[in-house]
């Protein structure tokens, strides 16, 4: 796993070793408190996605790939305290992570649902959609299937447009608008919500 703060490559990002839930949740975690760009690699790929033109290695595919922090606020507000250990934490389902908080679950949980048995719903104030309590189910799938890797980098999204530019990442969404499975990707979301409005709002989970 490359540590060099500001010169990481795509090459760079492509040699860093995908490691498991279990590792990143294991004291002492592996994965730094610093700026960087992730990426999500998977044993089994959810949907029926072309991934032949995406990163392969050791029977894993990369899907989606991420960044922690992003470019400071044009606004001058304070930049978030998230870094890379936090954000893959969240990723994976650590504490109260749910999919509102992560486009990653998100699309995740979208594409398994028949199979998992689970469903995007309003919860709360009816303003935040999650799994509710198909989250756990999630994340165990995540558990069974998905690895991530990092690089810490001190501008991570300088390093993002050029992974974004470079990679076929399906799941990501924004600025990747090129790739071919965006349309779909904005369908299946787009009709999640629609059906999670029509029915009624959950307490929190």
């Amino acid at each position: 796993m490359s540590n060099r703060p500001q010169t990481a490559t795509v090459a760079d990002f492509l040699a860093a070793r995908p490691v498991t839930r279990a590792e990143v949740f294991a004291e002492p975690c592996p994965v730094p408190e610093a700026p960087g760009a992730y990426g999500w690699w998977f044993r089994d790929v959810p949907g029926s996605i072309d991934t032949s033109g995406c990163q392969q290695r050791d029977g894993l595919t990369l899907l989606y790939v991420g960044i922690s922090q992003g470019p400071p606020p044009a606004n001058g507000k304070p930049r978030s305290k998230q870094d890379l250990r936090k954000r893959i934490r969240y990723h994976f389902g650590g504490g109260n992570a749910n999919a509102e908080g992560s486009t990653l679950r998100k699309t995740l949980g979208l594409l398994l649902a028949e199979d998992l048995g689970i469903e995007l719903r309003r919860i709360g104030s009816g303003e935040r959609m999650t799994f509710a309590g198909g989250e756990s189910v999630l994340s165990t799938w995540m558990d069974e299937n998905a690895l991530v890797s990092w690089v810490v980098h001190a501008e991570p999204w300088k390093l993002e447009a050029e992974l974004m530019r470079t990679l076929d990442v399906p799941f990501n969404i924004r600025g990747n608008e090129g790739n071919a499975f965006h349309p779909e990707l904005k369908r299946i979301r787009r009709e999640g919500a629609a059906r999670a409005n029509k029915q009624r709002i959950l307490k929190e989970w």
